[in-house]
């Protein structure tokens, strides 16, 4: 009888301290993939509810007629704009050949101070391609124009 005890006994601990792995494990990768999450965001979420300064997101829309600014060295100032909201955007770095005014971008960074601060900056790679977010965010404001065929 003193056995039988024994053994559930030591099921109940083995499986207790599987539970306690499966907890920690998935703890541990919560913890590294927090960085590597990266929600979008249209120009108009982002007016309605600014993110945290500390909040890392990615924002995507169209480059704005007239508002690209190349400043001092690879600085750059332009704004994206959904057609509901325009949000200004500054980045330091080479932007990528097919940037442009009034074509479809996503950024990645943090809208600090009023500004969305941009650590990366990607460009539509063809005529016709343009992010789905980017094509859902215009949708979802009217302004999206499918392109001709």
């Amino acid at each position: 009888m003193a056995l039988k005890s024994l053994k559930k006994q030591r099921r109940i601990q083995i499986i207790a301290l599987a539970v306690v792995a499966l907890i920690v494990s998935t703890g541990l990768i919560g913890y590294a993939m927090k960085d590597g999450i990266n929600f979008f965001r249209s120009p108009s979420q982002v007016m309605e509810e600014p993110p945290a300064p500390n909040e890392v997101f990615r924002i995507g829309g169209l480059v704005e007629e007239g508002s690209l600014v190349r400043g001092d060295g690879e600085q750059i100032r332009f704004r994206v704009t959904d057609g509901g909201a325009t949000v200004p955007v500054v980045y330091t770095g080479v932007l990528p050949d097919l940037f442009a005014e009034k074509q479809g971008m996503v950024g990645t960074g943090r809208y600090v101070d009023g500004v969305f601060e941009a650590t990366e900056i990607l460009a539509k790679h063809d005529e016709t391609y343009m992010p789905k977010e980017v094509i859902d965010a215009l949708k979802e404001q009217g302004t999206y124009v499918e392109p001709e065929s």
